[in-house]
């Protein structure tokens, strides 16, 4: 059933409940799903929409939340000379496909994982469970160094290679080759892995296909369709989840790819198609667990190219400390990162601290420079052992 554990604590499906009648049973006006086609034009200006069985249907509010694709990299591209890549390349998006996989990985299986990011490392360390060798490769210097601090994606690393991960930080796959007995991997560095499999987290595209004849705007560098702050593209138009590059009245524009965005994202631009008109100003929060260790939520400007403040409690005494770049000994059991702009804090990650998402979303709404970042902290209840 696929059931999994939400940041509350909620037993959650990934499957989402069909409700929706057959679009040919319900009268008129009633909410329907249609299957079995899709949309293949988008023509705003008159608002209709053409499908893939040529029938034109017309709106007078639409919706667009197609999603994205994820990425890969050209040298793991299956072709005449690598047939075996179209099945020991995964881009681990599709549940049929993980189930797959998950049956046939053993103690005598290698897997690599491509990707340091939450997905990537979220694998790595899921993979570890299955009794295979598992090897990782990304261009940053740790795990998660878009998003954690130098010093915290370090310590994370440190964290995985003791589960087991055999992890090469600064490394990039140049080429690939189908062997007898798997996939040969050579990496920037001159290393050559031989796996079984390989699993791609590299970030997502979002899909854009339908504004390319439709005349709406991709935003040049976040991706994803240019929304104001109500996500509407065009009049009557609207988008959500992924492809919504949003307009956020307190963190400026954005393009977010986590659940809780999705969610609420798609809630609100429904509330506004029945005429709500109000602003998305929601601050979208995500969650990590990378084993019995490492677990995070986290809010806002999440970014490891912004200064950012850590305070850091230790669980067997009521001390802290705060530390803008802690050193490498320091056992990171619990604390808290705020994220910097000046002295205004624009994002929040809570370390092994849970239920405290409502609070930063305060923080961060209010908008405050702040100078004292222990009393702040105190908000948190960083001192008490979660």
């Amino acid at each position: 059933q696929l059931i999994f554990n939400d940041w509350s604590g909620n037993k959650r499906s990934l499957f989402y409940p069909d409700k929706l009648g057959d679009v040919t049973e319900l009268a008129p006006g009633s909410p329907a799903l249609l299957k079995g086609t899709k949309v293949v034009k988008l023509d705003p200006t008159n608002q209709k929409v053409t499908l893939s069985t040529g029938e034109v249907i017309k709106y007078g509010k639409c919706l667009l939340a197609p999603g994205g694709e994820p990425k890969t990299l050209p040298s793991l591209e299956p072709s005449d000379k690598n047939p075996c890549l179209s099945t020991k390349v995964h881009l681990f998006r599709n549940i049929s496909q993980y189930q797959q996989l998950s049956s046939e990985l053993n103690e005598n299986t290698k897997v690599l994982v491509i990707g340091g990011g939450f997905v990537g490392s979220e694998l790595a360390y899921a993979m570890t469970r299955t009794g295979a060798a598992v090897y990782q490769s990304f261009p940053e210097g740790g795990n998660m160094g878009r998003v954690l601090p130098k010093y915290l994606s370090n310590w994370t690393t440190q964290q995985l290679e003791t589960a087991g991960v055999h992890v090469r930080p600064e490394t990039k796959v140049v080429s690939t080759e189908c062997r007898d007995n798997g996939v040969l991997v050579q990496l920037n560095t001159g290393e050559e892995l031989t796996v079984d499999h390989i699993l791609v987290a590299v970030g997502l595209k979002p899909s854009t296909e339908l504004g390319d004849t439709a005349g709406l705007e991709v935003h040049g560098e976040m991706g994803g369709y240019v929304v104001n702050a109500e996500l509407e593209a065009r009049s009557n138009l609207f988008v959500a989840g992924d492809a919504a590059c949003f307009y956020d009245p307190v963190l400026g524009r954005r393009r977010v790819e986590h659940h809780d965005h999705a969610v609420v994202s798609g809630k609100l631009a429904g509330q506004n198609m029945a005429g709500a008109a109000q602003p998305y100003h929601h601050q979208s929060m995500f969650w990590s667990d990378l084993g019995p260790n490492v677990g995070y939520e986290a809010i806002g400007l999440v970014d490891s190219s912004l200064p950012t403040v850590g305070i850091w409690a230790h669980k067997d005494t009521s001390e802290s400390e705060i530390r803008t770049d802690p050193g490498s000994n320091e056992k990171y059991e619990q604390g808290i990162v705020f994220y910097m702009d000046k002295n205004k804090v624009v994002g929040v990650l809570t370390w092994n601290i849970f239920g405290k998402i409502p609070i930063a979303r305060q923080v961060i709404a209010a908008g405050e420079e702040h100078q004292d970042f222990g009393l702040l902290a105190k908000q948190f209840d960083i001192y008490t052992k979660h």
